[in-house]
């Protein structure tokens, strides 16, 4: 108790710090107010010589290009087969009718109906609204760079799982790796690649490696000894005890690994459009600074639609489980998907013989809803303008702008002993010592007034996000059949690509910090209403029997048991809610912020390796601090509560 006291103390006395460097910051020197020049490391400069060194001194570049020769090989055999690019081996283009017949049989195949429809009516919409072209670009990318990155991923997940040094070297790099936004992967990648479809590809790879690795560590530590024994008996070595027993056991989480690659790389291969990927990505870039909003639709749909689809067919892949029946002695009874599905093929590249729509549905004859979707948000900006308008310049007059100034008022020494007041109370010296650690860095790093907007845009916005998202968990979470549903809409916006959630806040609010604001909300809201939802469907029943048992209103069992229970799921999602809404305002810069996502599309714009690198830095140490405090309080209350 003596010991909880003190610590409680320490806290309190730096929280009075901070707040005494707040009331008289009229009276300190500036070189408490802002970070002094001697303060200022030249990190970028130091990056820059790094990359100078391994781009002309050690050759590196002579490797990154073999290797990026290799990639764009690859990419236009997939470019010729898919939408018929002239290049080797020039077969292509596969007719829009097979590859439909073949997400429809693969649909059918994993988990019935439902699943083929959603697969084969996604290609058969893409076909029809004359965006073949647009996805195949995007498609050829993503068969590249998954084989890639689920391979070098296996490689090092199992590395990581032989050696606990080389596990303990890595962890680091993937918690950093995770935290990065997506710009701070193209910089260098633009430097030693160049632009185009290529460095596209070899930053999605990158980017998708990360979540490959933990999975496979996650399966093949969790492969059962008993499975191991049995191989050992066996007479097994090495090598066997590992494909054909640890691998095999951690199927599953292995195939969920394979998922998140294929979805983070569809996310990386939309934003890949600003180094110059084309495909649907490039092509809502495009019609979004036009603001031509029905036809950002139609691209948003079809992006949506295969980033379901993709994911609804890779989770399947994953959860179904290998049979062992007894096969019919008859191959035709055997093998009955794979001759209806090569007789539907046949059929397909019949008809695209005989009628070319069939190959591919030109622009001209496509369908569109555009027109109607432009004239039906005329009519609804006009209806609901004066709200949009209000809310906007109340937003931007009363809490964006004064939110701003008074996070950028704050003297940094003041942010950095709050911080380290917060570390204190919630994990002692350690967790203050990281708090100042990241937040100094950024100071140290010459970003100290952008970082603070970043901040700010990213409190105000998870803040948002939980006033919205906590009751809607809470109202799902008193119906099964309601939760069930809730979950299954956050599953599904989960799989949309960050820049989708641009589309409707341009069409409310224009080009401005509220719309910023408003796609962040969207996005971070997520994360909070499913571990909400999570959280209070697996508190215990005996407790609640408990509870109910000793007379306690419907309100009590909420606030004195519900929550405090599911308060550690809960702060799962607080902290995927601050991680997206930090990817997300470094997305949104596109449409206009003045934090460091701006500032790293200019570093983008002039591949500058450092300057980049440093922001993205700057954004993963945010990242990796809320992190590292949610971790921490979680943590106490998992002991406090017992569980």
């Amino acid at each position: 108790m003596a010991a909880t006291a003190r610590h409680a103390t320490t806290a309190r006395l730096i929280l009075a710090l901070a707040v005494g460097l707040v009331l008289v910051k009229s009276l300190l020197p500036a070189g408490l107010i802002r970070p002094p020049e001697w303060l200022v490391m030249p990190f970028a400069d130091w990056i820059n010589g790094v990359f100078y060194f391994l781009q002309n001194d050690l050759g590196l570049m002579t490797l990154t290009r073999a290797f990026s020769d290799v990639v764009e090989w690859l990419l236009d055999v997939t470019a010729n087969l898919l939408y018929g690019k002239n290049r080797w081996p020039n077969l292509g283009p596969i007719p829009w009718g097979v590859i439909a017949v073949t997400a429809f049989m693969a649909g059918y195949a994993l988990k019935g109906w439902r699943l083929a429809a959603l697969s084969g009516g996604t290609f058969v919409w893409i076909a029809l609204m004359g965006q073949w072209q647009w996805a195949m670009e995007t498609l050829s990318v993503i068969v590249v760079a998954a084989p890639f990155s689920v391979t070098l991923g296996l490689v090092l997940g199992v590395l990581a799982w032989r050696s606990a040094s080389f596990e303990r070297v890595l962890n680091p790099i993937l918690n950093i790796a995770q935290s990065l936004p997506h710009f701070a992967y193209m910089i260098p990648v633009v430097v030693f690649i160049g632009v185009g479809p290529k460095a596209g590809a070899i930053v999605t790879i990158i980017f998708s490696v990360p979540p490959m690795i933990r999975m496979t560590l996650l399966g093949l530590k969790k492969v059962p000894e008993e499975v191991i024994e049995a191989g050992k008996m066996s007479g097994a070595t090495r090598w066997q005890l590992l494909t054909r027993a640890r691998i095999p056991t951690a199927r599953a989480e292995i195939l969920i690994g394979v998922n998140q690659v294929i979805m983070q790389c569809l996310a990386m291969v939309v934003l890949a459009s600003f180094i110059g990927m084309p495909g649907l990505g490039q092509k809502l870039l495009q019609l979004l600074q036009a603001l031509k909003i029905g036809l950002s639709v139609e691209i948003g749909v079809t992006i949506v639609l295969l980033a379901v689809t993709l994911d609804r067919l890779s989770k399947a892949w994953a959860l179904r489980l290998p049979e062992h029946g007894h096969p019919s002695p008859l191959w035709l009874q055997r093998h009955r998907l794979l001759v209806i599905w090569l007789a539907l093929c046949a059929l397909a590249f019949a008809l695209a013989h005989f009628f070319p729509c069939f190959l591919e549905v030109e622009r001209k004859q496509a369908l569109s809803v555009a027109k109607p979707i432009d004239a039906l948000m005329d009519q609804v900006i006009r209806l609901i303008a004066p709200v949009t308008a209000w809310l906007r310049w109340f937003l931007i007059t009363w809490v964006l702008i004064p939110m701003r100034d008074a996070y950028l008022w704050l003297p940094f020494t003041a942010v950095l002993s709050l911080l380290a007041a917060i570390g204190w109370a919630i994990g002692g010296l350690r967790s203050a010592a990281i708090c100042v650690a990241y937040f100094g860095l950024i100071a140290m790093s010459g970003w100290w007034d952008r970082a603070m907007i970043t901040v700010y845009m990213v409190t105000i916005s998870v803040a948002l996000a939980a006033l919205i998202g906590l009751p809607l968990g809470i109202w799902a979470a008193r119906n099964t059949t309601r939760a069930a549903r809730v979950l299954l809409v956050c599953d599904t916006a989960q799989t949309f690509p960050s820049f989708i959630y641009l589309i409707p806040v341009i069409m409310l609010f224009g080009v401005n910090d509220v719309a910023v604001v408003a796609a962040v909300v969207v996005f971070a809201a997520v994360p909070i209403v499913r571990y909400t939802v999570e959280g209070l469907q697996n508190v215990p029943p005996e407790l609640i029997e408990a509870a109910n048992m000793s007379g306690a209103t419907r309100r009590q069992l909420l606030w004195h048991v519900r929550l405090p229970m599911a308060l550690p799921t809960m702060l799962v999602g607080a902290n995927q809610s601050v991680m997206f809404s930090l990817f997300m305002v470094i997305i949104a810069a596109f449409i206009g912020t003045q934090d460091l996502g701006q500032e790293m599309q200019r570093a983008l714009s002039s591949t500058d390796v450092g300057k980049g690198l440093v922001l993205g830095l700057a954004v993963a140490f945010m990242g990796l601090m809320t992190d590292h405090l949610i971790l921490r309080w979680s943590e106490g209350r998992k002991r406090t509560l017992g569980i």
